[in-house]
């Protein structure tokens, strides 16, 4: 019965998430409950992920260097121009064009992390990716922002590395550390952790829309446009780059999930503190785009995932 039911989460992943966010929409207060746990919610996530890697899966990532250092290299040139051309075609308002500075100066998110373990990519190697552009946020994002804005921004370098570590680090080990422990006896439990990480993120996707509700009653379309366009030009780029180097399908699609999911709440609180709440706006949407856009690439990964596999077997 289990079982049967993880099966139908994963197949449905996409129908579930657009279930969850239509209800939010309409009823934010059956969500909104979850900001509190948000942290908590992703750590669990990340302790599933600990518990299907090896310790190799690490030392693989870091040897593959050349994949890693694209993946940032890309990060903070691609999206910070992306977003200036973008919001420059569609003649964007200053304060929008700010704000799409601003996400795209960001480095690497936990979302992108999940996003990678649902859509069965390079989980080891965007933990990596990941780990690696935060540590350089607090350089290459303010460096970033006064290149292009002419502003000085600073991002303390302890609180960003204490989130990661906390969010992303601790119960990623903790998963690892427990599989090389139990080993076998934890395989009847693991094929439960891909049905709680897509029940996780799709009600994390709804409690952001419920959080945004009134923003996105008004509908800032050609805002929504150009973050929507900033995501999947930085999802291409990663992909394509990755391809054009001779990496394979997974490390592409992985540099694709890094590169184009943005620590959007990072954009939001510094276009709020240094910029003013009209140019939070891009990073509100990024926020909600780039988890629609990652749960259809995991869906559709699966998909094909699947597909393989089981004609592989017949």
């Amino acid at each position: 019965m289990i079982s049967f039911v993880c099966r139908l989460i994963e197949r449905h992943f996409l129908l579930l998430a657009i279930a969850l966010s239509l209800a939010a929409f309409v009823q934010p207060v059956l969500f909104v409950w979850m900001k509190a746990y948000i942290a908590v919610s992703l750590g669990i996530i990340m302790f599933g992920m600990g518990l299907t890697l090896e310790f190799s899966d690490f030392e693989a990532a870091v040897r593959n260097y050349k994949a890693v250092g694209m993946g940032v290299l890309l990060q903070y040139t691609v999206m910070p121009l992306l977003a200036v051309g973008i919001s420059a075609l569609l003649g964007l308002p200053q304060d929008a064009l700010i704000g799409m500075v601003v996400v795209g100066a960001c480095p690497g998110g936990t979302a992108s992390n999940v996003i990678a373990h649902l859509a069965r990519a390079n989980v080891a190697l965007s933990v990596t990716m990941t780990l690696i552009s935060t540590c350089l946020a607090p350089v290459l994002t303010p460096l970033i922002i006064y290149l292009l804005l002419n502003q000085q921004i600073e991002i303390p370098f302890l609180p960003m590395v204490k989130s990661v570590f906390w969010i992303v680090i601790f119960p990623l080990v903790d998963g690892l550390v427990l599989r090389r422990l139990l080993k076998q006896r934890l395989d009847q439990l693991l094929h439960i952790f891909p049905s709680i990480s897509i029940l996780i993120i799709s009600m994390l996707v709804a409690c952001i829309i419920g959080l945004n509700r009134d923003m996105l009653a008004s509908f800032p379309l050609l805002v929504f446009i150009a973050v929507a366009l900033h995501n999947l030009g930085g999802l291409g780029a990663g992909y394509g780059a990755g391809r054009l180097s001779g990496f394979n399908h997974r490390d592409s699609l992985t540099m694709a999930i890094e590169v184009g999911m943005q620590n959007s709440g990072l954009g939001v609180a510094l276009a709020t503190k240094y910029f003013g709440i009209a140019s939070a706006l891009p990073g509100a949407l990024f926020s909600l785009w780039h988890n629609i856009s990652g749960i259809f690439i995991a869906n559709r990964n699966r998909a094909v995932s699947s597909g393989g596999e089981h004609e592989g077997k017949s």
